[in-house]
This record gives structure tokens, C-alpha cells and sequence, in this order.
């Protein structure tokens, strides 16, 4: 296939790769008033458990820089700045209204002088070499469009000592779980994105590229061949979510 006409997944679909982060921002801005709500929702507010245990393994420590792609509404942000009062945060996200909606947040205000917000492209970040401590992404790497080539840019904006930590959603290893876990998938979140956010589309397409998504094994390698070492993960809930990390050497 040449550059012009290669093709990938949004969703269950085949679309052109040219054409797949148009229609991941148009998913995200649609639904980016109600995106928190919704995680929510969805999650029952496990989520944020998860991402409690992202924030314990990574143990942010003060005068590090994060750069947190994907990081839309600041959830990951701030929580490292909340165990980091010393620290400084870069949100990184392609939709600006994911971004305009994590400045409406309270905590956009009280660690504003710790806050950056920057709209741009996870593939091609704007960034130099070794300008990070730490790079996080979380729920948001399976929409992009060549996530080995965002490994290899998180390897590049990294220091030597650098750490990656990636939530994701991922694949339940018993087969009956993961079977009743994608009938509540299917079946009830497109439902719910229509009641709460208007928007059953939006969510169908989420609930599809987690199905898309590597497993944990197959994930933990792509980091291996972007260069990390040290690289390992941990299932959160069974392995509905999981943990990714991985050090720059």
C-alpha cells in the first residue's frame, strides 16, 4: 500500500488513516461538556480508582515535568500536581474543547501557575528531546491513529531516566467475564452516552476501539520496540483497565 492510501480501524470500521484523527476529534468534541460525567457513569466511578493506582505507581515527586497526552480534561494532571504540590504539568490533547473544559475545572484555577494547556498532535508533539520526567497517557492511545509511532515520540521527549505509565482499557482474560463485560459495553453505554450526553454514536465508536485495542501482552511489546526497558504491566479489575509502564534508560 503506498502513504496515501494506507487504512486503519475507527471503531469497527476500515476508514483511510488520513481520515481517522478527523474523526476521533469530532467523537471528542462532541462529547467533551459531558466527557467527565459520562466516565463517571460508565465506570460506575471505578475510574477513578484507577487512576488513583496509576497516580500510586508512578509516585510523582516534586520539580518533576509531566507531559500528560491526551490528557483533555486535566484528571491526570491534577492529580499529579496534588501529590506534586512542587511540580509542573503540560495537558496534551488534540480537541481544544477537551482542553476548555478541564480550564473550567476548580482545580484548573488553584494550580494555574502549574498548568499548562497546549492543543496539538500526539504524533509529531512540539516538543525537544528529553524535556519530560514523566509522560502519561490515559484511556487515549487507542484512538490514535499509529500508536507505535506515539510510543516512539513519548520515548523522544523523555530524559534519560525518563518514566511512561499508560492507562488503558483492556482485554479480560476469562472468556466468560469478558463475554457478560461486552454485554454491559454493547448494550448499555451507547444507551447511556444518548441519555447523558446526547450522543449514542460517539460512545458506540469507544466501545468499539477497546475491542480494537492490543491486549496487555501484545501492548507491552509495542513499548519494548519503541525502546523502553524495565517494561511491565498490572490488570486493574480484572484486566478491564491495565497499566503500562516502561523506563527510558
Amino acid at each position: 500500500m503506498t502513504e496515501s492510501n494506507r487504512t486503519t480501524h475507527f471503531g469497527f470500521q476500515t476508514v483511510d488513516e488520513d481520515a481517522k484523527a478527523g474523526m476521533v476529534h469530532g467523537v471528542f468534541s462532541n462529547v467533551a461538556s459531558k466527557y467527565d460525567v459520562m466516565n463517571d457513569a460508565m465506570s460506575m466511578g471505578i475510574h477513578r480508582i484507577w487512576k488513583e493506582a496509576m497516580m500510586d505507581w508512578l509516585a510523582p515527586r516534586n520539580g518533576q515535568k509531566l507531559l500528560d497526552v491526551a490528557g483533555g480534561t486535566g484528571d491526570i494532571s491534577f492529580r499529579f500536581l496534588e501529590r506534586a504540590p512542587q511540580a509542573h504539568a503540560t495537558v496534551f490533547d488534540m480537541t481544544q474543547g477537551m482542553l476548555d473544559a478541564g480550564r473550567l475545572r476548580a482545580e484548573a484555577d488553584q494550580m494555574a501557575d502549574r498548568l499548562e494547556w497546549i492543543c496539538g498532535d500526539a504524533l509529531a508533539l512540539p516538543f525537544e528531546d528529553n524535556s519530560f520526567d514523566v509522560y502519561t497517557i490515559s484511556f487515549g492511545i487507542r484512538n490514535f491513529t499509529r500508536p507505535q509511532e506515539a510510543l516512539s515520540e513519548a520515548y523522544r521527549v523523555l530524559r534519560p531516566g525518563g518514566r511512561l505509565l499508560i492507562l488503558e482499557f483492556s482485554q479480560i482474560p476469562n472468556p466468560a467475564m469478558q463475554w457478560a463485560y461486552d454485554k454491559y459495553s454493547f448494550n448499555v453505554i451507547p444507551k447511556m452516552g444518548q441519555v447523558i450526553a446526547g450522543d449514542a454514536e460517539s460512545y458506540q465508536y469507544l466501545v468499539e476501539s477497546i475491542r480494537k485495542f492490543p491486549d496487555q501482552d501484545t501492548f507491552l511489546q509495542m513499548i519494548r520496540d519503541a525502546g523502553f526497558e524495565n517494561a511491565k504491566y498490572r490488570n486493574l479489575t480484572m484486566g478491564i483497565a491495565a497499566l503500562h509502564s516502561g523506563w527510558k534508560i
